[in-house]
Order: structure tokens, then C-alpha cells, then sequence
């Protein structure tokens, strides 16, 4: 499998004089890809353009190493999609519908009998499997879209929206089957608006803002190995004083602190700090900046 999952040069698309995406040079690795922005950023559309549904005003793309415009038939072979929008057959059943999504994704009869009921089991729908999906939570049509985009077992699934629309416990539900699919040799590009999704799920990330490509990076590179982010209550001047005088570094910012430690054992000093200096901890865990607060910085500095 190629280590690239897509490449971009110089894509660009309008729809009439409204500009989508703007000259956008992209070299994104294989693995769990997050795709990040408010609504209206870009997300779906440069997905469509990868998936070769929309033909772009400028540029190419590739994915898996191949042309979205000259490789389609092969790339769709290996690729699946999740769209955001409703896109189920409310009369048909989950068995019915997925034995289909097989079918026409060249799988023969008995083997897309066969794939159905195993994707539908892992998904949580193997009980479901005889109800009409009309019949279906949010939760549940969710997943049947994640199983029909899976189905055929493809090395790499978009997945525009994956939670929209979920309770608390259906989203965590979503975010476990997504950090799933790596087991099984399925890469995603998960698109979304919710940072901690991508944080939770993901190891790279795109950001666009209004069209415009802000970075594309590591996420383990959105915040340093030697850092330790602690969230206070309040007093963070006062703890910062204490972990200073254990011979730590810090920055503060607001209730936030970051604190570097090389040699100490900093965890212990951040214990012993908050108790020496009254202050009661809200968070505390490794790593600089979180994810939205790195999105923020690059949109601020465009």
C-alpha cells in the first residue's frame, strides 16, 4: 500500500464566483487522517474531489497513488465513503442494504452475504440486521453508513460527519469504530468540526479555513513530548511560583500552565506544588498545545 494516502497540487474549485478551496498543495501520509474546519471551510468539497465525484477548476490530486481523474474506476475499487447527508433506503433492511453496497462493489452473491453480516457485526448492528433501517435510531443509520462505506473491505474510507447528530454516547460509540478500522487495514479521513474528535481519533491533520490550507502536520507535532499541560482552578501564579522553585520551567497562560521537565520527576512536583501552594488542579496531562488552541493560533496569524 502506498505511504501516501492523497496528494494535492494546486487544487482549487468555484462553484460560479464563489471560491470553495484555494490552490490547495497537499502531501498527506497513510494512517488516520483528520480533516478540520468551521463549516463551510472546505472539508466536503476537497473530499469530493478526492473521491473524483467533483472535477476541480484548478489542479490534480491523487490518492493511494493514483489520479483522480485518469485512475477512477481503480481508485474507487480501494476506496469507501461515508457521506454526511442522509443517503439510506428507509424500506430496505440493514441486511439487504449492505448484501447491495457489496454487490456493487463487485463482490459476488455469497461472498457479500458473507461481508454483510460480518461488517454488520462489527458495527454493532448484527441484532438489527432484519429491522428496516426507517426504523433506525440516528445512532444506528450512522452506523449502517459507516458498514456500506466499509463493506468492501477498501484500504482507505472518507468519512465526512461521522458523529453529527449523536448523543454523547452514540459519538463515543462512532469514535471507537473509527479507531477501530486501522486494526483491519483500513486507513480513514475523518472530516469534522469537532477538534476533540480528531485528537481522539487521528495521528495527522489538515486544517482549512475558508478554503485556505493552514497546515498540515503530525498531531504528536501540535505539542511537544516534554511538556506537561496543567489546568487550574485558580492560583496559577502561585503554583507556577512553587514548580519554578522545584527547578521546573513554566508558562503560564491564564489558568494554563506548561511545564518542561527533563531530569525531574514532574508529575510528582506538580503534586506537590498544588498541595504546597493551595491550588486545586482541573486537568493535567502531557503535551503543549491542544489541537483547537493550535487551529486558533494559525487562523489568527493568516
Amino acid at each position: 500500500m502506498p505511504s501516501t494516502a492523497f496528494t494535492t497540487s494546486g487544487i482549487g474549485h468555484a462553484y460560479g464566483k464563489i471560491a470553495a478551496l484555494h490552490s490547495l498543495d497537499l502531501d498527506v501520509p497513510s494512517g488516520r487522517i483528520g480533516l478540520v474546519g468551521a463549516n463551510g471551510a472546505g472539508k466536503s468539497t476537497l473530499i469530493k474531489i478526492l473521491l473524483g465525484i467533483l472535477t476541480p477548476t484548478t489542479g490534480t490530486a491523487t490518492v493511494l497513488g493514483m489520479d483522480t481523474r485518469r485512475d477512477l474506476v481503480e481508485m474507487r475499487s480501494v476506496i469507501g465513503y461515508m457521506p454526511e447527508g442522509n443517503c439510506l433506503p428507509l424500506d430496505q433492511t440493514a441486511a439487504d442494504f449492505l448484501v447491495y453496497a457489496a454487490g456493487t462493489a463487485g463482490l459476488p452473491p455469497r461472498a457479500a452475504r458473507q461481508r454483510a453480516s460480518e461488517v454488520l457485526t462489527l458495527v454493532g448492528l448484527d441484532e438489527e440486521r432484519f429491522r428496516y433501517i426507517g426504523d433506525f435510531s440516528t445512532g444506528m443509520k450512522q452506523r449502517a453508513k459507516l458498514a456500506q462505506a466499509i463493506v468492501h473491505d477498501p484500504k482507505l474510507v472518507f468519512l465526512d460527519e461521522p458523529t453529527s447528530g449523536l448523543d454523547p454516547s452514540g459519538r463515543d460509540e462512532m469514535l471507537d469504530l473509527i479507531s477501530r478500522l486501522g486494526r483491519f487495514g483500513i486507513d480513514v479521513v475523518v472530516s469534522s468540526h469537532v477538534l476533540r474528535d480528531i485528537e481522539r481519533t487521528c495521528d495527522w491533520v489538515v486544517m482549512l479555513d475558508e478554503g485556505t490550507l493552514l497546515d498540515s502536520l503530525p498531531i504528536g507535532g501540535a505539542a511537544a513530548d516534554d511538556v506537561v499541560r496543567v489546568e487550574v482552578n485558580e492560583g496559577s501564579e502561585r503554583i507556577a511560583a512553587s514548580l519554578r522553585a522545584a527547578g521546573a520551567d513554566v508558562e503560564v497562560d491564564g489558568d494554563v500552565l506548561r511545564v518542561r521537565h527533563e531530569s525531574i520527576d514532574v508529575f510528582d512536583v506538580i503534586r506537590d506544588a498544588a498541595a504546597s501552594s493551595g491550588t486545586s488542579l482541573r486537568r493535567l496531562g502531557a503535551g503543549g498545545a491542544t489541537l483547537e488552541e493550535l487551529f486558533l493560533q494559525k487562523g489568527a496569524a493568516r
